[in-house]
């Protein structure tokens, strides 16, 4: 049980990932009292990843984009900020109270301002043998490398995308490259980029980034395959290789780990959660909350920043994250300040400008047919083990929501609560019986978004309002009537 005091604060992000902690900082700068909840022990999110002050041990193999988060670190250690880490947050109501765990016990805030910055998560690319030990992400195996140095031997890389050929390099320069790449990228894709020609030469310096990886991919003798299609891991206990189709030909790769990536998506888990609006984004094949041109939500005082409001990468991330601290600063007064609105002009220029290459980015690695739409055979739903082929059929019978097929087959009821497998569900429903992604919708999300155990929800209730008390009462009362008749 905890006392009753009511915590209310001027600003409470959610997230230290590039854009929380800027908007955190920004705002403590100005005298805001600032929260920040965060799952991880220590600051930075997944792409700053126990990266501190001093940088990285492995720093030159992760590169200096990974060790442009010391100097946020740093910032963000050195602030007036309330920094909750290792923190489960489970619930935000409607009138801005903020619900926690940590360390076994529920703690609660109210805040004047929201900043919601979740980040990404990896785009599920489900196909037959992903379930195998031995398959990962791309990005889990990048948390390995940043957290304890691990890389695996002679890994196979599937999928597309930029975080791809990333990781690849940096294998390579842990002494323990990839044993091939198979690219799912079609020779369509180029085509369909050409249209953003423009937007790519704007943002021409993450272009010359991605040939200088395929130049380094190319000097290590890396096997590259493109086009592949019809792909499955092969195994019993564990996966032992990798089979795909390429140029028309059947293709096989032994394999004791095959390392998957086709792209990232907003984490809207809790913005769902929260019943904020929500838009179908076609071009990067994803829902992403509706924001307006100061990334403020449908919801008045919540702002979202960074990945969670729509892919823009890290540096977009930070530009957002002290956009939304100029907002919630101008609330905060009650007045217009001529120097916010002109330090928020300033951003958003310049998250305009490197937000240019995007379009080029997402028609170039759109994700394969194959991960929107697999074989009947595939298992989608890993926690409840529902192929794709059941889907289907529900789809095919009249189930044609998501949330009617999540009834019929516990699809998002497992421990990842639709996680992994909401947005394939919906888009096998989509091509089944040919509804588009708004029709077909998202999962309905309750609260609590995260675990929470009963004795953390009871740790809310003050001492003096637990329904215990009566007892304590009643037990005090019985025991000193007792001490009276033995005297």
């Amino acid at each position: 049980m905890q006392d009753e005091v009511t915590n209310v604060v001027d600003v409470c992000v959610i997230g230290a990932g590039p854009a929380g902690m800027k908007a955190a900082v920004r705002c403590s700068a100005a005298g805001a009292s600032v929260t920040v909840i965060d799952e991880q022990a220590r600051p930075g999110g997944q792409i700053y990843r126990a990266v501190q002050e001093n940088g990285h041990p492995n720093g030159h193999i992760l590169g200096p984009d990974y060790l442009r988060g010391a100097e946020l670190v740093k910032a963000f250690n050195q602030a007036e900020v309330n920094h909750v880490s290792q923190a489960t947050l489970w619930r935000i109501d409607e009138d801005n109270t903020v619900y926690w765990s940590q360390q076994g016990k529920a703690h609660k805030t109210i805040a004047k301002n929201i900043i919601i910055a979740t980040g990404a998560t990896e785009r599920p690319f489900p196909f037959v043998g992903w379930t195998l030990p031995g398959v990962m992400t791309a990005g889990a195996c990048q948390i390995m490398m940043k957290t304890s140095g691990l890389v695996p031997k002679q890994a196979v890389m599937v999928g597309t995308g930029p975080l791809l050929y990333l990781l690849a390099a940096q294998m390579i320069d842990a002494g323990s490259p990839p044993k091939a790449i198979v690219d799912t990228q079609q020779s369509d894709g180029y085509l369909k980029s050409l249209r953003f020609a423009s937007n790519a030469w704007t943002g021409r310096k993450y272009l010359i980034k991605g040939l200088g990886l395929l130049a380094k991919l190319r000097k290590a003798g890396i096997k590259r395959y493109t086009g592949a299609t019809d792909i499955e891991a092969e195994g019993t206990d564990s996966v032992q290789g990798l089979v795909f189709k390429c140029g028309g030909n059947k293709v096989s790769l032994e394999a004791e780990t095959v390392l998957a990536h086709i792209g990232v998506v907003p984490n809207v888990q809790l913005t769902r959660a929260m019943g904020l609006d929500h838009q179908w984004d076609a071009l990067q094949v994803c829902w992403k909350p509706t924001l307006d041109e100061n990334n403020m939500s449908s919801r008045q005082g919540v702002f979202i920043a960074g990945d969670s409001g729509g892919i823009g990468g890290a540096l977009v991330a930070e530009l957002q994250g002290e956009l939304v601290a100029c907002q919630v600063l101008q609330s905060l007064q009650n007045e217009l300040s001529r120097e916010l609105i002109n330090e928020s002009l300033a951003l958003k220029e310049s998250i305009e400008h490197e937000l240019a290459v995007r379009p080029f980015l997402d028609t170039l690695y759109a994700p394969p047919k194959q991960a929107l739409s697999p074989s009947d055979k595939t298992i989608v739903c890993r926690c409840e083990e529902v192929t794709a082929g059941q889907i289907r059929q529900h789809a095919a019978n009249g189930a044609n929501g998501i949330n009617q097929i999540k009834t019929y087959t516990r699809c998002g009821m497992g421990p990842c609560q639709g996680r992994y497998c909401g947005s394939t569900v919906a888009h096998i429903i989509s091509d089944k019986i040919g509804l588009s992604m708004e029709q077909v919708g998202y999962y309905r999300l309750r609260n609590p978004i995260k675990p929470l155990k009963l004795g953390e929800l009871a740790s809310l209730t003050p001492v003096n309002k637990s329904f215990m008390e009566k007892y304590k009462s009643e037990g005090a009362s019985h025991e000193q009537r007792a001490k009276t008749v033995q005297q």
